[in-house]
């Protein structure tokens, strides 16, 4: 995000990063701070809070740690669902993108690593590291080479499943030119990112003032189904429908899409 701001093409303000998320499965590695869902959701919708207060009406979340994903995502829909349960525009939009998510990146990572790049500790993410921190830069002796990989849960499982961190990688084969090839097409990536969802509608556009209610269903193959009828006003956005009511029908999803 750093390197983006510095183009002259980029309008862009960073804000503080949030350097502590949640990795409550890597409790197991000494010197590990996560923080629990629940206390994560609560620091983001604090977040998104404050920066809404002054003014602030879209709200970028570049994340670089897996673990984040779901949490972050949780904690959007409370905030939007506290807006809709008071009837009332968010008044800000919300969205959340991987690093390695951005466009060019998966794919110049498999170029560059197609063999042994895995899911955690990976030879991209190593690269960067190096790339930014060129006087830290460790070796070690991988064994195996590349690790093998599993399911997440809690710390000591994680830790007996994965003893060094690595899921699936090879990180032994990051080096610092690597990484810089991947900032820069995570910088063309980001600012192509950011600027698409800075020409999206601005939040908090009037609804339209007309209703569409779904009839009735009446049966589903030859079954009556009763429909579930909610009284209530309705209001929002300046209109006001009293005594209507919608009727909802349930109808089974024979397969997933």
């Amino acid at each position: 995000a750093h390197e983006a701001q510095k183009r002259a093409d980029a309008d862009l303000l960073v804000a503080p990063t949030f350097n502590i998320g949640m990795a409550q499965h890597h409790l197991d590695f000494p010197g590990t701070i996560a923080l629990r869902p629940s206390t994560f959701m609560a620091a983001i919708g604090d977040w998104v809070r404050s920066l809404a207060h002054h003014g602030f009406a879209k709200l970028y979340f570049l994340n670089g740690h897996g673990g984040n994903v779901a949490t972050i995502e949780a904690a959007f829909s409370e905030l939007y669902a506290e807006a809709s349960y008071a009837g009332r525009p968010a008044g800000f939009a919300l969205k959340l993108r991987n690093w390695w998510d951005l466009k060019g990146v998966g794919a110049l990572a498999r170029q560059q690593f197609p063999a042994g790049h895995g899911s955690h500790a990976t030879p991209s993410e190593i690269a960067v590291t190096q790339w930014a921190y060129p006087d830290a830069i460790k070796s070690a002796n991988y064994a195996p080479q590349v690790a093998p990989t599993g399911p997440i849960r809690e710390a000591l499982d994680f830790r007996a499943r994965d003893a060094d961190g690595r899921m699936g990688s090879d990180p032994g084969q990051a080096t610092p030119e690597k990484g810089g090839e991947l900032v820069a097409q995570a910088v063309k990536g980001l600012i192509e990112d950011v600027a698409a969802f800075r020409a999206e509608a601005e939040p908090g556009v009037s609804m339209p003032r007309t209703v569409a209610v779904a009839p009735r269903i009446p049966s589903i193959r030859g079954t009556p189904v009763p429909s579930l009828r909610l009284r209530s006003e309705l209001t929002g956005s300046g209109w006001k429908l009293p005594g209507r009511h919608l009727d909802v029908g349930f109808t089974p999803c024979d397969r997933a899409g």
